[in-house]
């Protein structure tokens, strides 16, 4: 490695760098995030074990489960995420286990569908705890976000983030992390929704932690170069303003307000997505990266930034950094003037915070994806090949306290992609064999449960933002709904409710002074804003109108060019085009990129319905276009290449995949149909196709049965593109 020095006019070198405040005291009974409750991998707790055995030496328990992330602690409850089931019970799984005694307490599973990501991979993103009201929430691999009460395991509310804005996954599987700050659940991740957020961009959202509802959207970035990231959000106070700190999948760092979402400070990185976590402390952040960087054709880096400026500070706040610092998926921790950080090797190495300066190495294993985690004197580190580590380090070196090796029953390693969390004078942690509880003599200490849960304080002075919420809502026909305007000053503190004017931009309907909003009775599809005016300051709240069912659209009303504006994640894909006299939308050709799209056309918690389009499939060279249905979380799809007809769930796994041979010829019309039934115990899903002109046969040409029916979801339709894919005449009726 090589080293370069900037010199900034800082005080960097006038003392030894303290960490955040760790968990100690009132704290010790909550670990509420990934990397704590104050984001650095610090805990101040003490009395913690250094040394045990997974035969049972300060093992207080271990229960079997299969995750993949890192545990919370609130309420006395350890709660994690993972995996479960085989074949065609492969699901999604959120559980909690008493933190004492290790007895299961509850357990959730629920479907993973209209998502490429593999099994192996479910479970990627973390729990947050909200330490004020011990609720916890999951943000599954598909765009499932889940708020449960973590006493009894009550579903408090949940969103399908894929089919309400588009949010979009891949097969990697990286997933990020939310994070409970005041009233608000604060998540990134990319997403290509309608409107003025079609493009594709890594946004930030914040909700209303009690009702799920959207606060404010951000979108601080350019094009993402990759579609998931598991770079999580942190808060961190400069400058008296609290701001959100991310890395984001255009390879930047950006700063946000937390309240707001209004970009403050940005930082160039990498030519590719972020997938650490930042560590801030006072006005410096640590991040580093494994891809290649912005003005080297080098792999990765280790940098310290000076966050203390605004704007575009790509040429200015670089402190100092270290060059071919392969360390893309871990997150620092900082303790005592010393940075840790895990390479993708697994490597820890310890820097002097303050110049960059390497202290030592030393190698924990070969695969590096865990974050240390200190504590009690010690650092506690995992290795992704089964791997659990606690070490004893400081500025001169690192000593072995421990290390252990976990498998799974038939033998093979128990992979390890999470890190420590430390509550209760117990260290605990996920794996793929189990959660497992640490402690000397198996010691529990009560300890007692913080309420705060953070937030902003009020503000004063003159009103510089302005905010309306709830935003990102579909209303039905008819349907009332109160709109409130928020002022904020220039630190993005809260002044209370603004004295705003409203108005309506694209919306049938009426709004009055108070911000009650009606949807016209007669509407049917419609997208627009409702808008705040106060002074100088404007604001806009985003909403569709969705008719109930039955739809029917022949496509001859739009524009040439455009589209139905309640559609997600059909803009730069689909297009109303003319063909053969009339109007159809096309699934357009694309030379390269990801060819296979879909979108949605309604809200995610359809149930039993039926849908129906006319379908023409294209052929450009050897391979052929796939044109297809989704319902309810099911898709039947017409597949080109393959000469078949299919319905799944989960194309990257077979849990619900069946396929019939069924010959067809590109540049011909065919009717496809598709209904889901999940009124039984079971669910029942029917595909059926025929050639446009011919009667619809009795028989279904592929039926399906499901035992874990997936519990809704929007009608839609997809594509796969190596030629144009033509569709007309959709109509979506009750079954």
């Amino acid at each position: 490695m090589f080293r370069t020095e900037k010199t900034l006019s800082l005080a960097l070198g006038l003392a030894m760098l303290v960490g955040l405040t760790g968990c100690g005291g009132e704290e010790q009974a909550n670990w509420t995030y990934w990397r704590g409750p104050t984001f650095n991998g610090v805990s101040d707790a003490t009395g913690l074990v250094s040394s045990w055995s997974p035969e049972g030496e300060n093992l207080a328990w271990m229960q079997p489960f299969t995750g993949r992330s890192t545990p919370v602690v609130v309420d006395g409850r350890v709660c994690a995420n993972g995996r479960t089931g085989d074949d065609s019970t492969k699901q999604e799984i959120v559980a909690c286990w008493d933190a004492d005694s290790g007895d299961p307490l509850w357990e959730d599973k629920f479907n993973v569908y209209n998502t490429t990501v593999p099994f192996n991979r479910v479970g990627w993103a973390s729990l947050a705890a909200d330490p004020e009201t011990s609720r916890i929430y999951a943000h599954g691999v598909a765009g499932q976000l889940n708020c449960y009460d973590s006493a009894d395991g009550t579903l408090v509310w949940s969103r399908f983030l894929a089919e309400e804005v588009g949010r979009l996954s891949g097969y990697g599987g990286r997933t990020q992390t939310p994070l409970v700050d005041g009233d608000k659940l604060i998540l990134t991740f990319v997403s290509a929704n309608w409107g003025k957020h079609a493009a594709p961009r890594h946004r930030t959202f914040a909700f209303d932690k009690r009702t799920g509802d959207v606060l404010w959207v951000s979108t601080p970035g350019n094009f993402p170069f990759d579609m998931n990231t598991q770079s999580a959000p942190v808060i961190a106070e400069v400058n008296g303003q609290r701001l959100l700190f991310q890395g984001n999948a255009d390879g930047h760092i950006y700063g946000l307000k937390v309240e707001t979402g209004e970009k403050v400070w940005e930082f160039e990185l990498s030519r590719r997505g972020i997938n650490s976590t930042v560590l801030v402390d006072g006005e410096r952040l640590f991040v580093s990266h494994s891809e290649e960087n912005v003005d080297s054709p080098n792999m990765g880096r280790l940098v310290a930034l000076d966050v203390s400026g605004s704007g575009d500070v790509t040429d200015s706040a670089e402190i100092w950094r270290v060059d071919e610092m392969a360390a893309g998926f871990p997150s620092p921790a900082l303790k005592d003037g010393v940075l840790y950080v895990v390479d993708n090797s697994a490597n820890l190495f310890a820097f002097d915070a303050a110049s960059g300066e390497e202290l030592w190495e030393h190698n924990i294993g070969t695969v590096g994806k865990g974050s240390p985690v200190l504590a009690d004197g010690k650092i506690y580190v995992t290795e992704t090949n089964g791997h659990f580590h606690i070490l004893e380090a400081d500025r001169e070196g690192v000593e072995v306290l421990d290390s252990d090796e976990l498998k799974v029953p038939d033998g093979r390693y128990a992979e390890i992609y999470g890190s420590a969390a430390i509550a209760h004078g117990r260290v605990f942690f996920t794996t793929e064999a189990g959660v497992y509880a640490l402690a000397e003599g198996g010691a529990f200490q009560a300890g007692t449960q913080a309420r705060d849960a953070g937030g902003t304080p009020a503000g004063s002075g003159e009103a510089a933002w302005l905010q309306v919420s709830p935003t990102e809502l579909v209303v039905v026909p008819g349907e009332s709904l109160q709109f409130s305007a928020t002022a904020f000053d220039a630190q993005g503190r809260p002044l209370g409710a603004a004295d705003a004017e409203f108005e309506l931009a694209g919306l049938p309907g009426t709004i009055d002074a108070e911000g009650n909003f009606t949807a016209d009775a007669a509407a049917t599809l419609a997208a627009g804003t409702v808008k705040a005016t106060s002074g100088s300051l404007e604001a806009a709240a985003r909403v569709r109108v969705i008719a109930p069912l039955p739809w029917e659209d022949d496509l001859e009303s739009y524009e040439v060019g455009k589209l139905p504006p309640t559609w997600v994640g059909a803009p730069g894909k689909f297009v109303v085009q003319e063909k053969d006299g009339g109007k159809v939308l096309t699934k357009l050709y694309r030379k390269r990129g990801l060819l296979r799209n879909a979108f949605y056309m309604g809200p995610s918690d359809m149930t039993n319905f039926t849908i129906t389009a006319e379908v023409m499939g294209g052929k450009r060279g050897r391979r052929k276009s796939d044109a297809g249905l989704i319902a309810g979380g099911y898709t039947f799809d017409l597949m080109g290449n393959k000469q078949k007809v299919q319905i799944r769930t989960w194309p990257s796994e077979n849990r619900i995949t069946h396929d019939v041979e069924y010959a067809w010829e590109t540049g011909k019309w065919y009717h496809l149909k598709l209904k889901v039934d999940t009124t039984g115990s079971t669910g029942k899903v029917y595909g059926k196709v025929w050639p446009k002109g011919g009667s619809e046969p009795d028989a279904w040409t592929i039926e399906v049965e499901d035992p874990l029916p997936i519990a809704g979801g929007s009608p839609g339709l997809l594509g796969y593109s190596p030629a144009d894919t033509y569709y007309d005449n959709i109509k979506v009726t009750v079954n």
